[in-house]
């Protein structure tokens, strides 16, 4: 890290340590961030899979394809300039973009497209198994994602999948790696793994400057960037977890940008005539995941009873107004055969009668995991005053958001509070993640039929007849399932008048700052 770079940190960790310095100023050339960013786990592309370092990727790597902004659902090209299908579907080719360097300066070819698809399945971190459904496996990788010039990369699927299916979860699994810079931090054969969870090696608009988990995230702009070299020189993020903080940070001008305002302080800067607040609604859903080993989460009256209560709506109405739209089925609205039907009110009795069917009518003890961000504390505090109405004693467990989600991938909860987004702009992203998995198998929750039911969806040629399978996978899940969704999320970021071009996509790998100026 440069000089110039390292002042910029310790100036803002200074600025936020001691309260608020008196008019003070950004960096002309500096985004500088209040942003909650404790879900890092990795910054290693085959391992990410949260919102935060999704971002990061997304402005630090270029992919072969991504989703184009100004067409949700369909894709653009990224690293790679074209692609083609086989006459029988089955094989996907793809060119490589000339000129594209890495911060290395070793330049892109087909061979390291090729060792980061296989990074992605033999590593077998959390986002593998997007892939894993086309039947690269750890086993048959090597053969199905082949070279066949430095320009040109096939990769061989083992059906013939509509290529738009494929594609869409290709646009979040082809992050490009520098082979050469990554292998030549090889240990013990891990692909260079132990070195990239916190190091970097992309083509992307910026470049990682410095991660502090917990504390300070640094992209600096690279200037060769093959589409332009970003318009502001770095951005640098700091973990503010108290959205009143942000709130304060921000209208004392010592940052440019608020991510995690809740209601209250988006109201109290509503009339700032310094301030813009950008908001885009997001495939994103709040919701809770009972793990079924608990014996009283195992039966379904009792993950019914906990339906009701919730109080949705005057929650949407207070902590999540302007952050959340009331939503209980498993596709967020937008989506193909999205049900934006809402069965559940806050309904104690109804909830004490499902206690005494299960044969627990005094309620019974349980605990949350939940993060130390200020949405989630105000919502979990909010569910376990009414949990309590019908004797269900919620005990509240915080943590950085990397601690929860790390118990939470291993099942070792009792109720997990946070958010999931869809991977990719299809309903089979989100089918597949609560019926099949990841969450239904944090959850415990994993059923043949289930499955049966979700890939017969997603194989599904007629739209019409698609989207009504999607509709019938969403009721039966609200009967059955070990989750209880709430909201969906609508993401802001009040954000500085001299500060343009910041950019809030649909998901989280599309939220974007290389057209980022300060006037």
């Amino acid at each position: 890290m440069n000089m110039l770079l390292k002042a910029g940190v310790a100036g803002l960790a200074l600025v936020m340590a001691s309260g608020f310095a008196a008019d003070a100023k950004t960096p002309k050339d500096t985004l500088v961030m209040a942003w909650v960013f404790d879900d890092i786990i990795s910054l290693d592309p085959a391992e990410i899979y949260e919102f935060s370092s999704s971002e990061y990727m997304a402005n630090t790597y270029d992919r072969l394809i991504v989703q184009d902004l100004d067409n949700p659902g369909a894709v653009k090209m990224q690293a790679a300039e074209s692609w083609s299908a086989s006459d029988d579907g089955k094989v996907i080719t793809f060119k490589i973009r000339p000129g594209i360097k890495f911060a290395s300066g070793n330049e892109m070819t087909a061979e390291d497209a090729e060792f980061s698809i296989e990074r992605y399945v033999i590593l077998d971190k959390n986002p593998a198994f997007i892939l894993n459904q086309f039947g690269l496996k750890k086993e048959t990788v090597k053969d199905m994602v082949r070279v066949k010039d430095a320009s040109t990369l096939e990769v061989e699927l083992d059906a013939p999948y509509a290529p738009s299916f494929f594609l869409n979860c290709l646009s979040f699994t082809s992050a490009v790696v520098d082979k050469k810079e990554v292998m030549s931090h090889e240990a013990n054969g891990d692909l260079g793994y132990d070195w990239l969870r916190t190091n970097y090696a992309g083509s992307g608009p910026f470049v990682l400057k410095g991660w502090k988990p917990n504390e300070s995230l640094v992209m600096e702009a690279n200037e060769s960037y093959w589409g332009g070299a970003p318009k502001i020189k770095r951005v640098l993020a700091k973990n503010v977890l108290e959205s009143a903080t942000q709130q304060l940070l921000l209208q004392k001008g010592d940052v440019d940008m608020a991510r995690n305002l809740t209601n209250d302080q988006l109201t109290a800067i509503a009339g700032d005539k310094n301030i813009t607040v950008a908001a885009t609604p997001k495939a994103t859903l709040w919701y809770m995941g009972l793990n079924t080993t608990n014996p009283n989460l195992a039966k379904p009256e009792v993950r019914q009873a906990m339906k009701y209560l919730v109080d949705y709506d005057g929650l949407a109405k207070t902590s999540f107004k302007s952050i959340g739209i009331k939503h209980q089925t498993f596709l967020p609205e937008g989506q193909l055969g999205a049900d934006n039907e809402t069965p559940f009110t806050l309904n104690v009795e109804k909830a004490k009668e499902l206690l005494a069917q299960a044969g627990l009518p005094d309620g019974f003890n349980i605990t949350m995991d939940t993060t130390n961000k200020t949405e989630t504390r105000l919502l979990s505090a909010s569910i376990q005053n009414t949990m309590a109405k019908a004797g269900i004693n919620v005990i509240i467990k915080l943590a950085d958001n990397k601690t929860t989600l790390t118990k939470y991938r291993a099942s070792q909860h009792d109720i997990y509070i946070g958010q999931w987004g869809s991977d990719y702009q299809d309903p089979h992203s989100n089918a597949e993640g609560y019926l099949m998995a990841p969450l239904a198998k944090r959850n415990v929750w994993q059923l043949p039929e289930n499955e049966t039911a979700v890939l017969a969806a997603r194989d599904e040629k007629d739209n019409t007849k698609r989207a009504a399978m999607y509709m019938d996978l969403q009721k039966k899940a609200l009967e059955t399932s070990p989750y209880i969704i709430m909201f969906q999320q609508i993401e802001t970021a009040a954000i500085l008048n001299n500060v343009k071009g910041f950019v809030i996509g649909p998901t989280f790998d599309l939220n974007l700052y290389a057209n980022v100026t300060k006037e």
